[in-house]
């Protein structure tokens, strides 16, 4: 369920307080006030059989004595009662409800009454905010339905809290500060509404421009992060997430494991869904401020003009500090400077104006520097002067700043004298700090927020060719392993998985004793190394049992016999099955790294890349991303790691094969969806260098049982890829993927201006990247579109059509569209995808196809009545309406 009848939360006509009373400081004294006296329009019933009458209303004994079924219900009675209260609620038509009540999900009796409340909301499609929520306030309707301290004032943000008590903080911080909202809501347990949710509804919400959460924890993560990555598409998606330090970070048996903490993930989940994360609530505001208001930004370098030079030096300072990039003078910008200033100006950036600048002056060093094609945003430092007006300067430039294109963000130092220029921005809507740090933490907040938005856009690289991952042979060794009640996979098998999958290996064979050692190293060739092997020993260097560079059958004899003899007396209760010995990989310009997958328990699988070697816990130096991955989501990991500085070669040190790492992230997650027993893989060390990748080691641990929806992202779903014939040849019909981006444009290119207009309802030349990144990244667990490709007369892969649907949040309903080449056209393929397409939806249950076609597309008007569709005017001129019920097919 998602936003099914939560309209009833947000805009009801009608309200019951349940529970509410006259007693000082309750629950339904306060709640019955608040929504009394916030000036909403719609009625509002007091309900409890004590009382007559509460603050001027009249109260009803019990729910079958209200003028109707309320569109919203406020619970604050004991929680024995909920239940029963909910199923007459539903019975009587009311679709929502607020459950202030606490204590539904702590001990085993609560417990029971909280699932109780939902068995009896399901069969009525009700929604239940909380239980143990503070309530929410729509400002802009005067509905306070809550128990907070103070009102809130309309606005353009909607906040959505997991604590209670933030939600009071907040409020009050709010009213103080003159910060107004469209929605503010308090979750309490989440039993039903969930941030998921909410995000899907904001997402579509005209009062709403920017979405701030403050997280604790996820339940629901791939519903979550749909919901996110649609939203943040729309608006700034603004993340306070608490919990930040884990309680002890002891040594674990898998690397990967111990380095992937819990935040480290949401960290990755936030980055990777395009939304921004910030890390106090005064962040959360000022991230609002930026991003609401900032312009088009294309790149990463700022610009700075200032009336003083330590105004200049803190913020470089600060920028520095942060990672940020100091924009340098064009020699056109230097020469206007020089047109506008007086001798002896810093001829650099940041721009040094002297404390008694005139107005003019401001005006006259700020124009160029908007103009500067080598500086992406501008920050403007003022602090006050005896000898001019910071009101003037700031009139002066702010018509300059309102008509440029470019992100400026203004900084006025000082109190009450600089706040009536403060407020000269302010209603201009241009951002404004009081000091620079915070207006350069401004300036990377945008930063941060555009290279994650990049990400959730970006086209991806063609994936390098490789051959198809040997999935069955994988499969039936997990299938023996598991059978064998084998839960961790040694080294040997561990490789061969790896292989299987395109990831190259270090020859490694098994040995059960030192003779048969000696045999495997003669067949595989010396030098080799050796390595104990142990079930029970994660880090076998921690105990002797790794030897490298044995030349010899007599130097790998002594290894063995001293290295078994080692490790029985420092683990004397380890089970030891003999050895591996393995081709020692000789690659002197190589770096040691990790990769690594582990399962955290509110996102799935997430994949880990790093530097390696023995010391990779005390280096901490990794990256973290959620499955699936593509080469520009696995090269944005890499560029995270501060050993992708060394990657790219230094001095005599060539650069190493990135795209061939990269490579090998994506075979690891691809591995990760398709074995869903993969809890933990330690891949460590994987070398690389310039000639590309080889695992050295490797180990993975199964667990039997889990979900197969455990990937916070739908993975590509592959078993829908289907062979069929058309026009005397086989084509394939499969699931889009962000790699077919060129093809798609290829595609669009064939397609007539017709053609075009006739599928986007406009004229178009060129699809923008930001549009095709959308009609090739889609959320497989909510949309589907389905390419008919072949090879090319090239030999390249060819789209020859497409069609695609994307689903409500509810399911209820797919908006669909198809494109077939224009050369292509009246030959059946159109019907052929089409098919695929109602097949598909037909089997996730959702209830309508329905889309729009221009009235003179007959084409689309006759496949959509040949699947036993309807066709029927729209009350958009020259647009028709298409609709095919899949219920009853």
């Amino acid at each position: 369920m998602s936003i099914r009848n939560l309209d009833q939360l947000f805009k009801p006509a009608s309200v019951a307080l349940i529970g509410a009373s006259a007693r000082e400081h309750s629950l339904g004294a306060i709640a019955l006030a608040n929504l009394l006296g916030g000036g909403f329009q719609g009625e509002v019933w007091p309900v409890n059989p004590k009382y007559d009458a509460l603050q001027g209303q009249r109260c009803y004994r019990k729910l079958a004595q209200l003028p109707r079924a309320p569109d919203l219900a406020i619970i604050c009675t004991p929680p024995a009662t909920i239940p029963g209260l909910i199923r007459e609620l539903g019975a009587l038509g009311t679709r929502a409800a607020i459950v202030m009540t606490a204590g539904l999900d702590g001990g085993a009796e609560h417990g029971k009454l909280g699932l109780a409340m939902l068995k009896a909301a399901k069969p009525h499609l009700l929604r239940i905010l909380g239980p143990g929520s503070m309530g929410l306030l729509v400002p802009k309707l005067g509905l306070n339905a809550s128990f907070a301290h103070v009102p809130a004032t309309p606005g353009k943000i909607a906040f959505i809290s997991q604590s209670g008590a933030l939600v009071s903080g907040v409020l009050d911080w709010a009213h103080a500060h003159g910060v107004g909202f469209s929605k503010f809501i308090s979750l309490g347990g989440s039993f039903d509404v969930d941030f998921g949710d909410l995000l899907d509804y904001l997402a579509g919400d005209v009062d709403t421009a920017a979405i701030l959460l403050y997280m604790e924890d996820i339940q629901a993560a791939r519903k979550f992060m749909s919901a996110a990555r649609a939203a943040s598409r729309s608006k700034p998606v603004i993340v306070l997430k608490a919990g930040r330090e884990a309680a002890g970070a002891a040594m674990a048996a898998w690397h990967t494991g111990a380095l992937a903490g819990s935040d480290a993930v949401y960290d990755a989940a936030i980055r990777r869904a395009g939304m921004l994360r910030v890390y106090s609530a005064e962040e959360l505001f000022d991230a609002v401020e930026t991003l609401t208001h900032i312009r088009s930004q294309r790149g990463e370098r700022l610009a700075i003009l200032c009336n003083g030079g330590g105004l200049g030096v803190m913020a470089t300072d600060a920028l520095v500090g942060s990672g940020g990039t100091l924009a340098e003078l064009s020699p056109d910008t230097v020469i206007a400077l020089e047109k506008a200033l007086p001798r002896g100006w810093s001829h650099d950036n940041p721009v040094g104006l002297a404390g008694d600048a005139p107005v003019q002056r401001y005006v006259g060093a700020i124009k160029p520097l908007l103009d500067e094609p080598q500086a992406d945003a501008l920050l403007f430092l003022h602090a006050p002067t005896a000898m001019v007006s910071s009101v003037d300067i700031a009139e002066a430039v702010t018509p300059l700043i309102k008509a440029t294109s470019r992100t400026v963000l203004t900084c006025l130092l000082g109190g009450s004298v600089v706040s009536p220029a403060r407020q000269v921005f302010n209603r201009a809507g241009i951002p404004t700090y009081d000091t620079p740090e915070k207006a350069v933490h401004g300036f990377m907040q945008i930063v941060q927020y555009r290279r994650n938005q990049e990400m959730l856009m970006q086209v991806p690289a063609q994936l390098p060719m490789s051959a198809t991952p040997r999935r069955a042979r994988v499969r039936e060794i997990v299938s023996q392993a598991l059978a064998a009640g084998q839960m961790v996979l040694g080294e040997c098998r561990s490789k061969e998985i790896l292989a299987a999958y395109g990831i190259p290996v270090a020859r490694t064979r098994m040995a059960a004793d030192v003779e048969e050692a000696l045999a495997v190293a003669a067949d595989i060739g010396y030098p080799v190394a050796l390595k104990i092997h142990s079930p029970d020993i994660a880090h076998k260097s921690d105990v002797g049992g790794v030897a490298l560079d044995l030349d010899t059958p007599d130097i790998l004899r002594t290894a063995a016999a001293a290295m078994e003899k080692r490790v029985r007396r420092m683990r004397p209760d380890a089970q030891i099955d003999g050895f591996t010995v393995q081709q020692m990989a000789r690659r002197p310009q190589s770096h040691e790294l990790i990769i690594g997958v582990t399962t955290d328990a509110a996102f799935g699988p997430v994949i880990l890349v790093g530097q390696g070697g023995l010391s990779v816990e005390v280096t901490a130096d990794h990256a973290i991303g959620l499955p699936p991955l593509n080469m520009a989501l696995a090269r944005d990991m890499l560029a995270r790691t501060r050993v992708s500085k060394l990657l790219a070669g230094y001095r005599s040190q060539p650069a190493a094969n990135v795209d061939a790492i990269c490579h090998a992230l994506i075979q690891v997650a691809e591995l990760v969806a398709d074995i869903g027993e993969l809890a933990e893989l330690d891949i460590n060390p994987l070398v690389a260098d310039a000639d590309g990748v080889i695992a050295l080691d490797a180990r993975i641990r199964l667990q039997p049982g889990q979900k197969n929806d455990r990937l916070a992202i739908r993975p590509y779903p592959q078993e829908l890829e289907e062979w069929v014939t058309w026009m005397d040849q086989p084509i394939l019909l499969r699931p889009i993927r962000p790699e077919d981006a060129p093809q798609h444009l290829d595609m669009f290119h064939a397609l007539d201006p017709d053609d075009v207009r006739l599928r986007f309802f406009t004229s178009m030349r060129e699809l923008p990247l930001s549009q095709l990144a959308r009609l090739t990244q889609i959320d497989y667990d909510r949309a589907m579109a389905f390419i008919a490709t072949h090879t090319g007369p090239d030999g390249q892969p060819e789209t020859l059509g497409v069609v695609r649907a994307v689903a409500d949040p509810d399911n209820i309903t797919a908006d669909f569209a198809i494109a077939v080449r224009s050369a292509l056209k009246g030959k059946g393929l159109g019907h052929i995808l089409f098919e695929k397409l109602v097949d598909y939806f037909l089997s996730r249950g959702t209830e309508a196809l329905v889309g729009e076609a221009m009235a003179r597309n007959k084409g689309m008007q006759r496949l959509v009545k040949s699947f036993g569709g309807e066709v029927s005017p729209s009350e958009e001129p020259g647009v028709v309406n298409l609709h095919i019920g899949l219920r009853h097919r």
